[in-house]
């Protein structure tokens, strides 16, 4: 029996640690004894995944939600009466005694639509909305709004083309990102700018950056609208149940109305999961679309 390197006769270059060993035995064969860690990597089973995202992430994205809504649990327990008592029932006495509906309606929606254009963020307007109108007056008030509120920033943004491509420059990595948002087709253009907006990149930021990546108007703004969906509900949510807590603690009606406010908490947290779990998954999508362009450009 002897043994044989794999560098010998003139063999092929293998930058793998192989040794094998010459069988007399048996008919002078050689068997290979160890393989390159390449190999062993490539042989490995890849891990579990859900939806492109793996299993393990989302066992501890599960636990992380949990935990962090025991904690609010317990935080609302005592922090919650007393903030609506002094702070969400006066707020809401004033503006009924102040504004009337159509008023107050169009408040909102100014507030939503052009607070995007100097940076500040309309979230607050979108609970107060909930709170006044209800899901469907409140849905119809946010989505003109934010119709209005992600298009001026695309139309100024133009007039400072060259300024923000070169604060890009400084963000190399998310400018692939928002660029790849650019390329391809109509129907591309709309999925990037959807999956952009559900991701946790900030709102405010690609409204005006999205004009760098020469992505056209409508695949943005419809790709905005359809992305930014569970932002919508979800502030709607909050402030339905915001104000059911409020007609609670203002009635002292809290045990008879604690199943109903129960469900309305289970239901809120399945929709914030839902939308952690979708912003991973559009993050996930963003970074494979960002490497399928710069295979294209390489």
């Amino acid at each position: 029996m002897t043994y044989r390197d794999n560098h010998e006769n003139g063999a092929q270059f293998d930058p793998s640690p192989t040794l094998r060993i010459h069988d007399d035995d048996h008919d002078g064969d050689y068997v290979k004894l160890s393989s390159s860690p390449q190999q062993e990597e490539e042989n490995a089973s890849p891990p579990s995944t859900f939806a492109g995202v793996p299993v393990w992430y989302l066992v501890k994205l599960s636990v992380t939600c949990i935990c962090l809504g025991i904690v609010g649990f317990f935080v609302f327990k005592w922090l919650g009466p007393p903030f609506i008592q002094k702070v969400i029932i006066p707020l809401l006495n004033w503006e009924t005694e102040t504004f009337s509906p159509p008023v107050l309606a169009a408040l909102m929606f100014a507030s939503v639509a052009l607070f995007p254009v100097f940076f500040l963020p309309s979230s607050p307007t979108m609970w107060m909305a909930g709170m006044s109108f209800g899901y469907v007056v409140a849905y119809l008030i946010i989505v003109s709004g934010v119709a209005i509120g992600v298009s001026l920033p695309f139309f100024i943004g133009s007039f400072f083309h060259r300024r923000i491509e070169a604060w890009l420059e400084k963000y190399p990595k998310r400018a692939a990102v928002l660029r790849a948002a650019g390329g391809g087709d109509l129907f591309h253009q709309f999925k990037a700018v959807a999956l952009i907006r559900i991701s946790p990149f900030p709102y405010i930021l690609y409204n005006y950056c999205a004009v760098a990546t020469k992505v056209q108007y409508w695949p943005y703004l419809l790709g905005s609208l359809l992305g930014m969906q569970f932002d919508i509900i979800t502030s709607i949510y909050t402030g339905i149940l915001i104000r059911a807590i409020a007609a609670v603690q203002r009635e002292n009606t809290l045990s008879s109305a604690a199943p109903q406010i129960s469900m309305s908490v289970v239901g809120f947290s399945m929709l914030v999961g839902s939308m952690i779990f979708f912003a991973v998954y559009a993050k996930r999508q963003l970074r494979e679309l960002r490497i399928d362009d710069q295979r294209l450009l390489g």
